[in-house]
């Protein structure tokens, strides 16, 4: 097979050029791309993400999970899924916190959404109690009412991206420059038509991003929920309201990396834009709750009661860990204010807990 550069340069070099979101496609998800066969997360890996933080998240969402459960009539079964279940460490995390409530865990079928081989293995190994079912994709799950959870699945679907330019807007493309990948610019043509409201009054060199990726799997999944019931909740990082500017970047070994380089070697993301999102969900008649921050989230669900109450029973050098994890969860320097919450749901839910 070969690399995933070399792949790229041979489409690049028959095309002309290829959008940032079939660039990002190629590298994350085609064949032999960096979510398809490697563990990216932790100390070793790229990134580490709020699961990884603290068991505390995994804890609160579980409890979340149970009260919207019986907001929602307590269906039995439900499908909860989670989009994006890395390691398994969230699950994992919510379903031991879960064990308060019994009827919740017979009721519950997990469905795992995950297209990484190596990260099912480990899924596997943490989640074999509950006998999950792995997806490609949610349109494999099963009819039924869901529950879903997507902590950071958001941010690594692809984006196009567009440049104001003394001309007016044109996409920015991948292309070839030396037999080297570089940002090229392509004619005016249709896509331009993805181009948001708040996009439109720009200065040149200003660059707006979309994701019309991100967009058509909140509307498929508003629309399930209004017609099969439950609610979704998605976490990642971006902006409350749609705006200009660039955020397409990559990471490896925790370090900010060029985009274009060691293509498949490196995480690639951008922010989520949720104002969009939510109107997705609105104009699929779906209801929609946030987003909120991160820190104000877990707050309302008690995460600092929880921190203080687990120091109180350790000794001094975990009590500053747990604090020091609770930080970074919620402090707005941290993870606390860049990180959104937002939830949709079908029509029979008008409160959620920490929205």
């Amino acid at each position: 097979m070969q690399p995933v550069a070399e792949r790229l340069r041979r489409r690049i070099a028959l095309e002309g050029g290829i959008t940032i979101a079939a660039y990002m496609e190629t590298v994350l998800a085609g064949a032999g791309g960096y979510y398809r066969d490697r563990d990216p997360l932790g100390e070793g890996g790229d990134f580490i993400t709020a699961p990884e933080v603290s068991q505390m998240f995994g804890e609160l969402l579980g409890l979340w999970c149970i009260d919207t459960w019986r907001r929602l009539g307590a269906p039995d079964p439900v499908h909860l899924v989670e989009l994006g279940p890395g390691r398994g460490t969230l699950m994992a995390d919510a379903l031991r916190a879960a064990r308060v409530a019994p009827d919740f865990l017979a009721a519950k079928q997990l469905h795992l959404v995950e297209i990484n081989a190596e990260l099912r293995r480990q899924q596997r190994d943490r989640l074999a109690d509950h006998a999950p079912h792995w997806h490609e994709s949610l349109a494999d799950l099963p009819d039924g009412p869901l529950l879903v959870i997507a902590n950071e699945f958001l941010d690594a679907l692809p984006v196009h991206q567009f440049v104001m330019t003394d001309q007016g807007w044109r996409e920015r493309i991948v292309t070839l420059r030396e037999d080297a990948l570089a940002y090229g610019l392509a004619a005016p043509g249709a896509a331009l038509a993805l181009l948001r409201p708040p996009h439109k009054q720009a200065r040149p060199g200003a660059i707006a991003e979309t994701s019309p990726a991100a967009i058509a799997l909140v509307d498929s999944l508003a629309r399930r929920l209004m017609a099969q019931s439950g609610a979704a909740l998605f976490i990642d990082y971006g902006p409350a309201e749609s705006g200009l500017g660039d955020t397409f970047q990559a990471l490896r070994h925790h370090r900010f990396h060029d985009p274009l380089r060691d293509p498949g070697e490196a995480d690639l993301t951008a922010h989520v834009d949720f104002a969009a999102l939510a109107e997705a969900a609105l104009q699929a008649g779906a209801g929609v709750f946030g987003p909120v921050t991160q820190g104000d989230f877990l707050r309302s669900l008690g995460l600092e009661l929880r921190s203080e109450m687990l120091a109180e029973k350790a000794d001094a050098a975990t009590a500053e860990i747990l604090r020091r994890q609770c930080r970074r969860l919620i402090a707005p320097g941290e993870m606390g204010r860049l990180f959104k919450v937002l939830a949709v749901t079908g029509a029979n839910l008008n409160q959620l807990a920490g929205l």
